[in-house]
């Protein structure tokens, strides 16, 4: 700190000069001062050659502390020009090696900008940004950095996701290096206001003293690209409102880019607790029945049909099994596989069935005996007749159902069904604990929708319905469970939805690639599009909402992506029948809204 002073001193002293200071003179002034920042780089440069060159952070902190002892040596020996070499060769790796990286420092740059008080703590910063971040995915970042670049960016940015997009960085970067009122204008992708892009980006910052007071969520890109980009503009400080957000006068702009819902992920409603479960998983094929297992590992069910016939007592283990398939694909989700379940009885009562304890024992038990030396493998070894996630919580649970609602995992489009509460839905597909139709217009509608594919994840373009970020934390519309509108508009709707399936045997998925389709003309799925919107309508009504206008289009998905493919092919297009773009924000916004109370409700109580 001391030398950093002496040289903004004498950095101060050639910006005051006077105007007929001979330029030489500064010149000779400067040239000192670079002389003595020389040192200060390479300290830096070294911390920086530290953390990339090795692994784990305590091998790096290692590194560091033997790098800065060195450095210490070399200051106090100067004509140790081995212990030199070894330092700017360290340094020289950093730089030159296979995607180097050329540190920039940027106090060391800007002295001047980043003054500090007499307890060495800064008290400057830039006054503003202005730019357009380069736009780098997960995978794009990675693909052309040094290998720790995404750790770095972690470590100097705390709180931040590692799959968050690289335009994230450089908006916390820029916010850091403000000063107090300062702010900044910056270009992004329309993820800066999504998932974990925003969580380690504009959530950060508007929870550590900045404020978001003009944005543009969704401006079209003017070049050749088709792109939809974000401009946000943003202060370290407090701005006193109105804000302009899309040349609207609002009271906040929130992390999201919203009016309203704060900053926060949404939080887990006990409301929810106890409705939601994941499926057990028997982990083993030759638990099942299945005469459509290619493996040779299943039994087939005539096996199972004749050990019924032997001895009746057989079916108290058997039931009806169903998975992702089931739900999807057919058009009535009728199981066509049957496992044996044991339940978490002891080995002794297993015996007591001997048929199917003698084809568990063949085909399950050497499997088992495989299972690796930890804790869940010396479990599943030691019980190796019963599943190996056994959801007794569930099984009590839905005692008293006859039917319960379903949804997989992974699925193309939001799709909840109906099954028999005997069925056996497989994890990690989901099952809930309702059977009335005003839960199932609620779940299947585009309110909920919009909220699964804004916090659910997604496997290439399809979703991921993890019960903890699309259900838990869901608010569902007061008093939803005996609303009449929305048992009666759902009930149009499964119903019709039931016949167009079966009629065209068709599953789900393959039934909702033609509603999403603005090709399919067929009368069917046209009346199920008008029925999917009265039930929608029936939903926000539920929520208070009737003010909300929406009105459906055919919208291409993927309207950030390049028009042709690496061949120069134009890509195919994919469309959704669903609501425009601000339609959806104004209701995410309220229902972010509406977490935000309810958590805080019931937390007070």
């Amino acid at each position: 700190p001391s030398r950093l002073r002496h040289i903004l001193n004498a950095r101060a002293q050639i910006l005051d000069a006077a105007d007929e200071t001979p330029y030489e003179l500064l010149a000779q002034k400067l040239a000192v001062t670079e002389e003595q920042m020389i040192d200060l780089r390479l300290a830096g440069d070294l911390t920086v050659a530290a953390f990339f060159g090795a692994d784990k952070p305590k091998d790096r902190e290692t590194l560091r502390k033997d790098l800065a002892e060195k450095f210490r040596r070399a200051r106090e020996r100067v004509t140790d020009l081995e212990l030199e070499d070894e330092l700017h060769g360290a340094v020289r790796i950093l730089k030159t090696g296979q995607q180097g990286i050329a540190p920039f420092h940027w106090e060391l740059e800007f002295p001047e900008v980043f003054r500090q008080d007499e307890h060495s703590k800064r008290t400057g910063g830039f006054d503003a940004f202005v730019g357009n971040p380069p736009f780098a995915g997960k995978n794009t970042l990675i693909g052309g950095h040094a290998d720790s670049y995404p750790d770095w960016l972690k470590t100097i940015h705390e709180l931040s996701h590692g799959n968050s997009d690289l335009v994230a960085h450089f908006f916390r970067r820029a916010f850091t290096l403000l000063r107090m009122n300062g702010c900044f204008g910056l270009i992004a992708t329309n993820t800066i206001g999504q998932g974990d892009t925003r969580s380690t980006g504009l959530r950060w910052i508007c929870t550590h003293g900045g404020t978001i007071y003009r944005a543009r969520k969704r401006l079209k890109w003017p070049g050749k690209a088709a792109v939809v980009v974000s401009v946000v503009h943003a202060a370290k400080g407090d701005v006193p409102g109105p804000h302009l957000l899309d040349a609207r006068d609002v009271p906040v702009i929130t992390a999201y880019l919203f009016h309203a819902g704060g900053h926060e992920d949404p939080k887990r409603l006990l409301a929810n607790e106890g409705r939601s479960f994941q499926g057990p998983i028997p982990l083993g094929m030759g638990f099942t029945f299945d005469d459509t297992d290619r493996k040779g590992i299943a039994s087939p069910v005539s096996e199972m049909i004749r050990l019924i016939n032997k001895d009746p007592r057989n079916q108290e283990c058997i039931f009806p099994y169903i998975a992702g398939e089931e739900l999807n694909e057919s058009p009535t989700h009728a199981n066509h596989r049957h496992v044996i379940n044991f339940g978490e009885v002891s080995e002794e009562v297993a015996k007591s069935y001997p048929d199917l304890y003698a084809i568990v024992s063949a085909k399950v038990r050497p499997e088992r005996m495989a299972q690796r030396d930890n804790p869940d493998g010396r479990r599943r070894k030691q019980f190796w007749w019963r599943w190996g996630r056994h959801t007794p919580a569930l099984d009590a649970a839905k005692g008293s159902f006859q039917r319960v609602l379903a949804h997989s995992w992974v699925a193309q489009h939001l799709e909840f069904a109906f099954v028999p509460a005997a069925y056996v839905v497989s994890g990690p597909h989901n099952v809930f604990l309702f059977a009335g139709l005003e839960p199932f217009s609620v779940l299947q509608s585009r309110v909920h929708e919009i909220w699964v594919r804004s916090f659910g994840a997604t496997l290439e373009d399809r979703i991921v319905y993890a019960r903890s970020d699309c259900f838990d934390t869901f608010p569902f519309p007061p008093r939803f469970d005996s609303n009449v509108s929305l048992d009666e508009t759902g009930r149009m709707y499964y119903e019709r939805r039931a016949q167009v399936m079966q009629t065209h045997n068709k599953g789900l998925t393959a039934t909702y690639n033609e509603f999403h389709n603005p090709d399919s003309d067929w009368p069917e799925i046209v009346a199920l599009r008008a029925l999917h919107d009265r039930m929608d309508r029936a939903v926000l009504d539920a929520y208070g909402w009737s003010d909300i206008q929406t009105v459906c289009d055919f919208i291409d998905e993927f309207d950030n992506e390049d028009d042709e493919d690496e061949s120069g092919r134009p890509h195919r297009k994919k469309y959704r029948y669903r609501w425009p773009d601000e339609g959806r924000d104004e209701v995410l916004a309220r229902l972010l809204e509406l977490n935000r109370t309810r958590a805080e409700e019931e937390a007070q109580s």
